[in-house]
């Protein structure tokens, strides 16, 4: 049993954060339930030191706060970037600090991060 546990939590460790969203709304429709939060993702593992980190080619971009006033511009941000429909971009904004794209190219991710700035959100990227 304690196998069958373990793989079930590495695939889902592999799931992005749309496939998650998609997962949330199957386990809802067919438990008939209402989850408070979507289970987006596990924390990556700590990365040993600094120069792994510095060495990194994927990382991990982090909404970790934003300026209520700039809340919708935040949103159409997660849109855009995640695909995700208005009322799961919702929910991932007011869930923060939450990875809103895992595993992208560092250029990707420094992209990803500017737009998330210019619109006032603070963003971190994490290495993988």
């Amino acid at each position: 049993m304690e196998e069958k546990i373990q793989a079930l939590v590495e695939e889902l460790s592999s799931l992005t954060v749309l496939d998650m969203s998609k997962l949330k709304k199957a386990l809802e429709e067919k438990w008939d339930v209402k989850a408070a939060a979507a289970p987006m993702m596990m924390a990556a593992p700590a990365v040993a030191g600094d120069s792994e980190a510095a060495e990194s080619t994927e990382f991990d971009v982090i909404l970790e706060g934003f300026p209520a006033d700039k809340k919708i511009g935040i949103i159409k941000v997660v849109r855009e970037v995640t695909g995700l429909g208005l009322k799961e971009a919702k929910e991932l904004v007011e869930s923060a600090p939450k990875p809103v794209k895992e595993a992208a190219a560092k250029s990707e991710a420094e992209e990803i991060q500017k737009k998330f700035t210019d619109s006032g959100a603070k963003v971190t990227l994490k290495g993988v």
